[in-house]
């Protein structure tokens, strides 16, 4: 039996971007990849606007809080994804950096919202597959409604 793999998802606040990608790959994932997500500059809480739109999707954000991004999360982890702290995530040599250009969905009208949790979705979806190539992913949540 082979590890499971583990993945943090990084931006500044760890209250939209990171926090969506990180409940995404959960929720399709079953078990087989372990999703953190953390920022360089936590904020207080997520964006209720990000949080908002997951729920609508059928994805509970209620257990979500930022969280710091440390040194130890991204050694502990064989992929970081960045979404937008660039320079300011801590480098650890033998992670493997990806960085996903994606816009911050913070204050954000729900269309837009919609649009980027869209984006990630995909994002998500093709890195599992990469991760667990014999995994049968569930339909996408954006085909709910």
């Amino acid at each position: 039996m082979t590890r499971t793999p583990q993945v943090v998802f990084a931006c500044v606040r760890n209250g939209g971007r990171s926090v969506a990608s990180r409940v995404l790959t959960e929720h399709y994932a079953g078990g087989r990849v372990v999703a953190l997500s953390a920022g360089t500059q936590p904020g207080e809480h997520i964006h209720p606007e990000v949080a908002e739109v997951l729920e609508k999707l059928g994805l509970d954000t209620s257990a979500e809080h930022p969280k710091m991004l440390t040194r130890e999360t991204v050694a502990a982890s064989d992929l970081a994804i960045t979404l937008g702290c660039g320079e300011e995530c801590p480098y650890v040599p033998g992670v493997r950096y990806v960085d996903w250009p994606v816009d911050d969905p913070g204050g954000q009208d729900e269309a837009t919202v919609r649009r980027i949790v869209a984006d990630l979705d995909a994002r998500v979806r093709e890195l599992l597959v990469e991760l667990v190539p014999d995994i049968e992913l569930p339909p996408s949540v954006l085909n709910r409604d």
